[in-house]
């Protein structure tokens, strides 16, 4: 492809806003491939040689930049290199597309592609959106496709539905997802995918519906974020799915993108965690919701304002976004876009926040912006649910930060807007969820006007990069030693329900654990 087309096709947006350019998340070849969106090969050559582990991630950016100089034979032989070391032809099918052309069109290339003549699904199944009747399927396609799965008995075997036929196309990214329907509540199920009435084979194609909407019920919901792509550490998606939790919330810096105006370097770091078989497995029987930060959304710390279409970004990496995960909404949709949503678990209600798409410090600060806040009063105010889980991208507690304005700590007067609307609607059951922080901690923050607010933060899935435990009043533990995840087990079906707390490293250990009662958690 001539150096002139690829440039203009790489062309970064012109655009200034208030971020910090800063990466906590050491990534060679992430910071390469941004060099690489802006035509300065050179860079992401001198890139490169930070890389600790060289490997087959290594090569694969080698050969994008020996395309992008138009080397199309130094390209065909990295790309052997990095098959050769373990990277999933996938990744080369996925492209990014129009970059990798010239290697498609190469005699190695389509001697590779006849030995993966039958791949048809690229990445997932990623299981979301559950309810007690139905459940949604995302997966990406070798090419134009339609995709049909068909819905099992999981004992049984009796066939119980089929799902429409949808589309895989240009304009999706080859994305497409898939609504499974008809199904019972509280049921165990498995599911078979079809590309072009083909069978795609996945493992861990079992999930298992919700309980009914407002029934007591007793499950385990995950969380973390802190995603950073370290190939050494995504047995942690392993780690997580043998806790077998119901469902599992991302709560942002969930692939570490840190590059809003190049789609290239999006599309870039989507593609490798999609490709990890432990991703995959782990995805493909539990439910993912997802939520973004700063370092998947802009930059370090970013304040993009206010205004929907203003940076111009962000519109685009919101698609990208939209793309890549199932949810089965994206804030307030193509009028109002973000990632702010809501879903029940029997009588567990969730509530997810964007920290990000409206952030603005001009007048009177805000996180939310005005559409999400009301959506989010709406919601507290109306909520059944017999606990109430509000988790924000960022941590909610005083002081966990020092010196920083990116936490709540920034928002301090719409934080306590929030708070003190739960106590003059008397909401009960409620506590706060959070990432950000490279470490897995609870605190609790005393309220005068109602009851104590517990926290529990968790950001360092599979992140290299570590935080210290930061002693602030009401600290009931911390831990930062190795990367970690937290779990929250419910139990509604007793006389006072519990939720009990626990921290768990990426090797299964469970390092701490707090239950909390309903009756802590209700109004006097």
């Amino acid at each position: 492809m001539p150096m002139k087309i690829l440039r203009f096709l790489l062309a970064p947006l012109s655009v200034l806003f208030f971020c910090l350019p800063l990466a906590a998340q050491h990534d060679p070849e992430r910071n390469a491939v941004r060099y690489i969106a802006s035509g300065a090969f050179d860079k992401a050559l001198a890139e490169l040689e930070k890389a600790e582990h060289p490997g087959s991630e290594t090569h694969y950016v080698r050969m994008l930049i020996a395309l992008g100089e138009d080397q199309t034979d130094q390209a065909v032989m990295h790309a052997g290199a990095a098959l050769d070391a373990g990277l999933p032809f996938e990744r080369l099918v996925a492209g990014p597309r129009i970059l990798l052309a010239p290697l498609y069109a190469t005699d190695q290339y389509q001697q590779w592609a006849r030995k993966n003549s039958s791949l048809r699904m690229l990445h997932g199944p990623m299981l979301g959106a559950i309810r007690s009747d139905s459940a949604s399927l995302w997966l990406r396609t070798a090419k134009e496709a339609s995709v049909q799965v068909r819905v099992l008995d999981a004992e049984s075997g009796t066939l119980i539905s089929t799902s429409e036929k949808m589309a895989a196309n240009v304009e999706s990214d080859f994305t497409a997802v898939v609504k499974l329907t008809g199904l019972k509540e509280d049921h165990a199920y498995r599911y078979e995918i079809q590309i072009d009435g083909e069978p795609a084979p996945a493992q861990n194609t079992r999930f298992r519906t919700y309980p009914k909407k407002g029934t007591a019920a007793s499950f385990a919901v995950g969380f973390g974020g802190g995603a950073g792509f370290v190939p050494k550490w995504e047995f942690m998606w392993d780690t997580v799915l043998e806790s077998r939790p119901a469902a599992f919330l991302m709560l942002g810096d969930n692939v570490y993108i840190d590059d809003p105006t190049h789609p290239l370097t999006n599309h870039y770091c989507y593609y490798r965690r999609q490709s990890r078989p432990e991703w995959r497995r782990f995805t493909a029987t539990t439910a993912i919701y997802s939520i973004y930060d700063d370092h998947d959304f802009g930059l370090n710390d970013c304040v993009p304002g206010a205004e929907i279409e203003k940076p111009t970004w962000k519109r685009t990496v919101w698609n990208i976004f939209r793309q890549n995960w199932v949810n089965a909404s994206y804030g307030g949709g193509e009028n109002h876009p973000g990632c702010w949503q809501d879903f029940t678990i029997g009588d567990v209600h969730f509530i997810l926040l964007d920290g990000r798409y409206y952030r603005s410090r001009e007048g009177e600060p805000s996180m939310l912006g005005p559409a999400q806040k009301k959506w989010l009063l709406e919601t507290l105010a109306t909520s059944k649910g017999t606990f109430k889980v509000l988790a924000s991208p960022v941590p909610w507690t005083a002081g966990v930060k020092p010196g920083s304005k990116d936490t709540w700590d920034g928002y301090a007067k719409e934080r306590e807007e929030i708070f003190s609307f739960l106590e003059t609607k008397k909401i009960n059951g409620l506590f706060l969820v959070a990432a950000d922080r490279h470490r897995t901690d609870l605190r609790v923050t005393s309220r005068t006007g109602g009851y104590d607010l517990y926290e529990l933060e968790s950001s360092r899935l599979t992140n290299r990069h570590t935080h210290d435990v930061v002693k602030t009043p009401g600290l009931l533990w911390g831990y930062n030693k190795t990367c970690s995840f937290a779990l929250m087990r419910f139990d509604t079906t007793i006389a006072d329900p519990t939720v009990t707390f626990e921290a768990m490293t990426i090797d299964g250990e469970k390092m701490h654990t707090h239950q909390l009662r309903l009756s802590q958690l209700t109004h006097k």
